[in-house]
């Protein structure tokens, strides 16, 4: 059965436990793709992801990350960078922020419904992390995420009553 975008939103969790299992070319490719068609702003998709495999590589991102290890044990770790990071939106929000979190969440989603996990990172050095992927100094890194099968169950958390979080015509 197919999962659709109501069960993934549902059953995804941060998972920080990974099994020694390949990702296939084919699961790959959805998530990625996911990225690819993502929306932004006027289009522009000023983004790129790097798709670290090399075990040593992705160790050091994890060391970078606040020591995270489990970031390191999963067979594929993904770093959202932006590749243009000038450009505020008229609401006075940095566009890279927005665009860059859009495709990432796209990726996580369409991880959950191929059957991966995901733990959104924002805890990193960034300039540690540019070292180790050599990405350019006017390049931003906005997150990363490790990627693979998971090798926990883990139970939904508590969330906030809807109407702590939602209200109508006016901030309450």
């Amino acid at each position: 059965m197919v999962m659709n975008v109501s069960q993934a939103i549902k059953s995804r969790r941060s998972i920080r436990l990974y099994q020694e299992k390949e990702i296939e070319k084919e699961k790959l490719d959805k998530v990625l793709e996911a990225a690819r068609i993502a929306p932004s702003a006027n289009n522009r998709q000023e983004w790129k992801f790097i798709v670290v495999k090399n075990r040593d590589m992705k160790e050091r991102v994890a060391n970078a990350a606040s020591g995270q290890t489990f970031i390191g044990q999963a067979p594929i770790v993904i770093v959202a960078c932006a590749t243009e990071s000038q450009s505020i939106m008229t609401c006075g929000q940095p566009r890279y922020t927005v665009d860059v979190s859009i495709a990432m969440s796209f990726m996580i989603l369409q991880a959950q419904e191929v059957g991966l996990g995901t733990c959104w990172i924002g805890a990193f050095n960034e300039p540690s992390v540019k070292e180790i992927l050599g990405i350019p100094d006017d390049i931003r890194v906005v997150a990363i995420t490790p990627l693979g099968y998971p090798s926990q169950d883990i139970a939904a958390r508590p969330r906030k009553e809807i109407e702590q979080i939602i209200c109508f015509d006016k901030y309450e």
